[in-house]
């Protein structure tokens, strides 16, 4: 037996009590079978949206001619979607039509895999036609009959199949697996909008390096080309004890799963194939391949939609992912000065969770340091030193006030300033400032 919410299990009741079948389905019930807590939860129907809309006082018509109707009730909304049938599918995306039916069997044979074809209610209990649940017991990822079939009707299936299996932490199914390797092209019919959603669930799942299976499956080569390069690319430098791509790998498990650091994580190393060289002693350096690799990440976020904020904050932790700073006030305040207060704390977490995917006999007294730096930091703060310019006690109007109108000499002279307060933190006083370039003027 299913525990449903009651809002849920109200909405259920009187579909079922105006004459309809209804079932929470999907994921839900795949979630709850496992212990977890679903996210949402959907309802299927036997009774069409205008029925629906007839049961309850107040609904929302969000995909209506897909056969779903938003219920509102006091515990929030729930989706209830009529079974259906989907038309042909020509683009390998969504059907050109659905035409709806009275059999909940023909509606749970058009789902993605076993496992979130399952429906369930407190009268007929668990309906499971593809052994779904034998399934989550086996931890195993398998389409709903001829994985082609789903595959082409849907080819983002493929992403959905390696998305569970990263999140749930099963495995996909040999002829499910076979399959996406045989169909992975169809991947290029999908919307970078929808491709991008999925490998970030990927990379922010308890199991990112299952990313490893775009590879395995041909989907890399069509969505991540540049990651292609770096598997099996070795480092023959001390530091390393993995090559590029496993190394991105613990990086990125290394750090928390938020989507920006993970993105970053991932696309870190990226231009280091592109930038190996050999010293006499035969081991490889990788000058510059921070600025390639923010060159790379920016072309492979911006391929995918990524918003702009999300494309400059990576690109920009990408950038200084190999600056190094003192654990000193004076070089932690330059160095904030320089990168920016409002990446500096995830930079540092970037570079630790990059230090933890090296050689630790070398790299753990970089990792020690980083906790003194962060510490650092917080007493920047709590001193209230300047590290940022919006923290500087003067400002344009100040120089407007003196006699300087010159928008450029403004700035330079602003920025002189800033340099001078993040050296010097007492200096970072009104009067001290204005007197420094009224003495500069007067000199100058």
């Amino acid at each position: 037996m299913i525990n449903i919410p009651a809002s849920i299990k109200l909405v259920v009741d009187m579909i079922i009590n105006s004459g309809y079948e209804a079932y929470v389905v999907g994921g839900c019930v795949r979630d709850t079978l496992m212990n977890r807590t679903p996210n949402d939860w959907d309802i299927t129907t036997s009774g069409e949206p205008e029925d629906i809309k007839k049961i309850f006082e107040k609904t929302v018509d969000t995909g209506i001619k897909h056969g779903t109707v938003t219920v509102l009730t006091q515990g929030g909304q729930v989706e209830v979607t009529t079974y259906r049938i989907d038309g042909e599918y020509i683009d390998n995306r969504r059907p050109e039509e659905v035409f709806f039916t009275k059999k909940i069997e023909e509606d749970l044979k058009r789902r993605d895999f076993t496992i979130n074809a399952i429906a369930y209610n407190d009268i007929d209990g668990m309906i499971d036609l593809f052994d779904g649940t034998l399934d989550i017991e086996r931890k195993i990822i398998r389409c709903v009959g001829n994985p082609n079939d789903r595959f082409n009707e849907d080819g983002l299936r493929m992403l959905r199949a390696i998305r569970f299996s990263a999140q749930l932490g099963f495995e996909i199914e040999k002829e499910t697996f076979e399959s996406i390797k045989q169909n992975n092209n169809l991947i290029k019919n999908i919307s970078a909008e929808r491709v991008r959603e999925e490998l970030t669930k990927i990379l922010t799942s308890s199991h990112p390096e299952k990313i490893m299976s775009l590879h395995e499956s041909g989907l890399m080569q069509h969505i991540l080309p540049e990651f292609e390069k770096c598997i099996g690319f070795e480092q023959d430098n001390p530091y390393h004890i993995y090559n590029v791509a496993d190394h991105t790998l613990e990086a990125v498990r290394n750090i928390e799963k938020d989507p920006v650091l993970r993105w970053t994580m991932l696309l870190h190393d990226f231009g280091k194939p592109l930038t190996k060289s050999f010293d006499k002693k035969g081991i490889g350096h990788f000058y510059g391949h921070g600025v390639v690799s923010e060159s790379l990440a920016g072309k492979i976020l911006s391929r995918l939609k990524f918003d702009n904020k999300s494309i400059k904050k990576i690109t920009r932790l990408i950038r200084f992912h190999d600056y190094r700073m003192l654990a000193s006030e004076k070089s932690v305040r330059k160095a904030v000065a320089k990168i920016g207060d409002d990446i500096f704390l995830d930079l540092l977490a970037v570079q630790r969770a990059d230090d933890s995917a090296k050689n630790l006999e070398i790299k753990k007294e970089d990792i020690k340091k980083s906790r003194e730096i962060e510490k650092i930091y917080y007493e920047i703060k709590k001193k209230q030193q300047c590290i940022s310019k919006g923290e500087m006690k003067i400002d344009g109007r100040d120089l407007i006030s003196i006699g300087i109108t010159e928008g450029k000499e403004i700035g330079v002279i602003l920025e002189k300033l800033f340099k001078l307060v993040v050296e010097y933190p007492e200096m970072n006083d009104k009067e001290k400032l204005i007197d420094v370039v009224k003495r500069n003027r007067k000199h100058g």
